[in-house]
């Protein structure tokens, strides 16, 4: 039975694109600054699938067998979640996505009106400073948060208790319709809950959800036409609005989306399966943050699992590492950045190319039997 992984580290991005300037981020590198800053950190297990080569890190013991790769470069426009994730399944984005420091006066009227709220906010912020800045008067007034950041979101923090979450939800779910009706082109709407009664202790919770834009096709949905399951683990469902997507599995955390992974990997599916999975501890947690050190032990908190999971790969397994953009928490600040990202892959020898390589050697390792032509 045919198994196929793809690990997305969310924003672990290994130097800047060849057009980082034109996004402000000309010397950008993820990973090549945190080895440069943070001492001690040791990430073998990565080392043993090729990640200090492409970084020019001395490495000098066994690689794992079968273990090739590569750099892969953006085609698509843009730097966030939706983009990257689009092109590793083979949807790469003629025109970026929409973005906006301000959320025009008419659509938020529309909006306030078809949900019967009023909103505060409507600025870039992080997700941390929003709540600095406005959770307490959102407390106070009942009156939902809305910001933004360098990205193509539209995000609405509230109160899991003040405001309810599944209020929440179905506000966020409007807003994605509104714009769909206008053909206004955000990448993801995303309910952004939170709890605690002060600023000091507001803390965002897990339960998180994204709307996203459709996407056009890609190699998911070729996939499930032919008859394989894919499961999705962490924001994969939202990041692809369910497309292609037989099997959602979401996660609160990296550690949960790793525990979920092994889980699936050991279980005995009844047909040809992919697992395409999100991390995005790395992101959210520390990149966003610009907190290296906090990022650092991120990586070597997953390097550890690794470890442990590659003895439970096979010769005829397909596994793939990548990621989708960068988040250098040295770089200024506090918004992805654009990098290449690496890609460390067993069950296939591969070479450097744009992020919708990673869609052709699934196609190469599933299609080529399972579909009917």
């Amino acid at each position: 039975m045919k198994r196929a992984l793809c690990i997305v580290l969310d924003s672990v991005g290994c130097g800047h694109a060849p057009d980082a300037d034109a996004y402000g981020d000309d010397g950008a590198n993820t990973l090549g600054h945190l080895f440069q800053y943070c001492a001690g950190l040791a990430l073998p297990h990565l080392a043993s699938l090729g990640l200090y080569d492409l970084l020019d890190i001395p490495y000098s013991h066994p690689y794992h067998p079968g273990a090739s790769w590569a750099r892969l470069t953006a085609h698509s426009p843009g730097k966030d979640t939706t983009s990257g994730h689009w092109e590793l399944m083979g949807c790469a984005a003629g025109e970026p996505l929409a973005t906006f420091t301000q959320f025009p006066a008419d659509f938020i009227a529309e909006l306030e009106l078809r949900a019967g709220v009023t909103f505060i906010g409507n600025f870039p912020a992080s997700g941390t400073e929003i709540l600095t800045t406005l959770g307490e008067k959102h407390l106070r007034t009942g009156h939902p948060i809305l910001y933004t950041s360098a990205d193509s979101v539209l995000q609405i923090a509230a109160h899991e208790d003040r405001f309810g979450l599944e209020k929440l939800l179905e506000l966020c779910r409007t807003a994605r319709c509104l714009l769909d009706e206008r053909g206004i082109r955000i990448g993801r709407v995303i309910a952004r809950p939170f709890t605690g009664n002060f600023a000091s202790e507001f803390k965002r919770t897990g339960n998180r959800h994204d709307f996203s834009i459709i996407p056009g096709q890609t190699i998911l949905n070729r996939m499930e036409k032919a008859g394989i399951q894919i499961h999705g683990i962490g924001k994969i469902a939202d990041i692809f609005a369910n497309s292609g997507i037989t099997h959602s599995h979401p996660s609160q955390s990296n550690r949960d989306g790793m525990a979920l992974i092994d889980q699936l990997w050991q279980s005995k599916l009844d047909a040809p399966h992919f697992i395409f999975a999100n991390l995005v501890d790395f992101d959210s947690l520390y990149g966003h943050r610009r907190d290296p050190s906090g990022y650092a032990q991120c990586l070597m908190d997953f390097d550890a699992w690794l470890g442990t999971f590659l003895k439970t790969i096979s010769p005829t397994d397909l596994v793939i590492l990548t990621a989708d953009h960068g988040n250098d928490p040295y770089h200024p600040g506090t918004d992805h950045t654009r990098e290449q990202v690496p890609a460390l892959v067993l069950g296939k020898t591969i070479t450097d190319g744009h992020f919708a390589q990673v869609a052709k050697w699934l196609d190469d390792y599933f299609l080529d039997e399972y579909v009917i032509r």
